[in-house]
């Protein structure tokens, strides 16, 4: 019966020890989200602030797509929740477009981390008359790609030409 209690008791413990609440949600690292994309994100600072690079699979015109930089901010979460973030990507190179990211990082029972996201692509217009087709809204999803630790999205970019063809 001790040992029965003992054992009844050291399995409780370790339930509550790997709960998806204490689990911690980390934005740092290399991401993939549901059209293939993959997003890399450096070291997340003590402020919350982070930078990192963006690989988009999906182009307005079909054109080669490019590695481009990142910046947000993570908002620290409150005791028991899971963090918010927002970041914005510029269309390094290939567009004369923007797009806000705004989200929030899960972990559920078993350890997968998850990023949902929602977004607002603002692609450069020739006039006013032309502003009403310039936004795009849109979600994704991530998951945590595991990878070698470094920067490998440099690795993974395609060799591109100078293309001009705009991209989401």
């Amino acid at each position: 019966m001790g040992s029965s209690a003992f054992t009844l008791v050291l399995a409780l413990a370790l339930v509550a020890w790997v709960t998806p609440a204490e689990k911690k949600c980390q934005l740092s690292g290399l991401w993939r989200n549901e059209q293939d994309s993959l997003m890399e994100i450096s070291a997340v600072r003590d402020d919350g602030d982070f930078q990192g690079k963006y690989l988009t699979r999906v182009t307005l015109a079909g054109g080669c797509a490019r590695t481009s930089p990142l910046k947000g901010a993570q908002q620290q979460p409150s005791e028991g929740g899971w963090p918010t973030f927002a970041f914005t990507v510029r269309w390094d190179k290939f567009s004369n477009a923007t797009t806000a990211f705004a989200g929030q990082c899960f972990v559920d029972a078993a350890g997968k981390e998850t990023l949902t996201t929602m977004w607002l692509l603002r692609e450069a217009v020739g006039s006013l008359e032309e502003d009403w087709k310039a936004t795009r809204v849109g979600r994704n999803v991530f998951t945590r790609k595991r990878a070698p630790k470094g920067k490998i999205l440099l690795s993974l970019s395609p060799s591109c030409e100078d293309a001009s063809s705009p991209a989401p």
